[in-house]
């Protein structure tokens, strides 16, 4: 992490970076209020975990099973829905912010991961949200190398949030 880019706030937690602008879209589905909450300090953190207080702008899509299908499919030629779906943006010469990208997120899926793994239905989100941005950010799980890598850095980003660790199953299936 940048630690330079981490000043604690009041509850002794780091705060999250500055510079990422994060626009929530809720396209489709059953998401409470409380979501979007979730999902900006979530994003807020992978953010400033990588890159600090450097502008940047990100969008996030709130959508359900039927409309990350659609874009399932068409992007990745994969049937069925998934949890999260990331899709980096090009870099435009120019502009003073970085244009990271775009998260998109399946309420029904996310739901149904939750109560299968014994999770609260916020703290599973907010993994997916890192999880999501740190694929705009570069990380990636394609060899069991990188996926260390990426999983060290969710454990650290969701630990300054508050969450426990989603890879540690033996605890989540404890505390059940």
């Amino acid at each position: 992490m940048n630690p330079a880019a981490r000043p604690s706030d009041s509850s002794g937690a780091p705060a999250p970076a500055a510079g990422l602008e994060v626009d929530i879209l809720h396209e489709a589905g059953a998401w409470d209020e409380a979501a979007a909450d979730v999902v900006r300090r979530a994003a807020l953190r992978a953010y400033g975990a990588v890159r600090g207080a450097a502008p940047a702008e990100l969008s996030v899509m709130l959508a359900d099973d039927a409309r990350v299908a659609a874009l399932n499919k068409t992007y990745r030629g994969k049937d069925g829905p998934t949890n999260v779906l990331s899709f980096p943006s090009a870099d435009i010469a120019g502009m003073e912010a970085v244009l990271l990208g775009d998260v998109v997120l399946a309420r029904e899926t996310i739901a149904r991961e939750a109560e299968a793994q014994a999770k609260r239905f916020d703290d599973h989100l907010a993994h997916l949200v890192v999880h999501g941005v740190l694929h705009l950010l570069g990380h990636d799980h394609a060899s069991d190398a990188e996926a260390d890598r990426m999983e060290a850095l969710e454990r650290e980003i969701l630990q300054d949030l508050g969450i426990a660790d989603p890879y540690d199953m033996d605890r989540a299936s404890r505390d059940a």
